[in-house]
């Protein structure tokens, strides 16, 4: 009994419901089709503004070819295990879906408003955010500090991609880490001690409630 508590489980669950959801589209007539996409809930910016605002959650589990979901998910099942073991699965599930939340807002007040989007990444770039985020709470721990670097890296890489790659929703992707890095200042590591000051956490969460009101209404204007 112990040893299946101390499975990923969130993971394992995200990742069943991603590969589901694929199934589902490869059915409905391929996971490149655009009638498909949008019943799986893909996010379409005029769709959101026209009060579908559940597509800024559906998303995050709609994938684009074999290739989107098979990055995400190998990416996903690597780095969700470790991160889940840190905050324990409820908290790692909030974070999950927070950061693809907030991704897909930024996307939805900058996109296009005739765009189609879908995947993980929203939520797996506010991962890579929250280990920055993690590097800074605990900088006196060297291994931390040395994720917290990488990622970083890895951020500026991927967004430097972006910018000359067609059909990328660098948008999407820079929610998704700003929301991670927020995320990370106001959800505690259990049973580890860090700097994190009750005020840095009221900040932060103001921040993310403003910028989650300010980033729908940009996007309702927009559409």
């Amino acid at each position: 009994m112990r040893r299946i508590r101390q499975l990923p489980w969130a993971t394992y669950t995200i990742l069943l419901i991603q590969v589901i959801v694929f199934g589902w589209e490869i059915l409905q007539g391929g996971s490149e089709n655009i009638s498909a996409l949008v019943a799986a809930g893909a996010k379409v910016n005029g769709l959101v503004a026209q009060g579908q605002w559940w597509r800024l959650i559906t998303p995050i589990f709609v994938h684009i070819g074999w290739q989107h979901i098979l990055i995400n998910s190998l990416t996903l099942y690597f780095m969700g295990q470790q991160l889940e073991f840190l905050y324990g699965p409820l908290k790692f599930i909030g974070l999950y879906l927070l950061s693809g939340i907030g991704g897909n807002l930024m996307s939805f007040a900058f996109g296009s408003s005739a765009s189609l989007s879908a995947g993980a990444s929203t939520s797996l770039f506010g991962l890579f955010g929250l280990y920055v985020t993690l590097g800074l709470i605990f900088r006196k721990n060297e291994v931390i500090r040395q994720w917290a670097q990488q990622f970083l890296l890895l951020i500026i890489l991927n967004l430097g991609t972006d910018i000359f790659m067609g059909g990328i929703d660098i948008w999407g992707h820079i929610g998704g880490a700003l929301t991670g890095c927020l995320l990370g200042f106001v959800i505690s590591v259990p049973q580890m001690q860090n700097s994190l000051s009750r005020l840095g956490r009221i900040i932060s969460i103001v921040i993310l409630l403003v910028l989650a009101v300010v980033l729908y209404q940009i996007g309702v204007a927009r559409a």
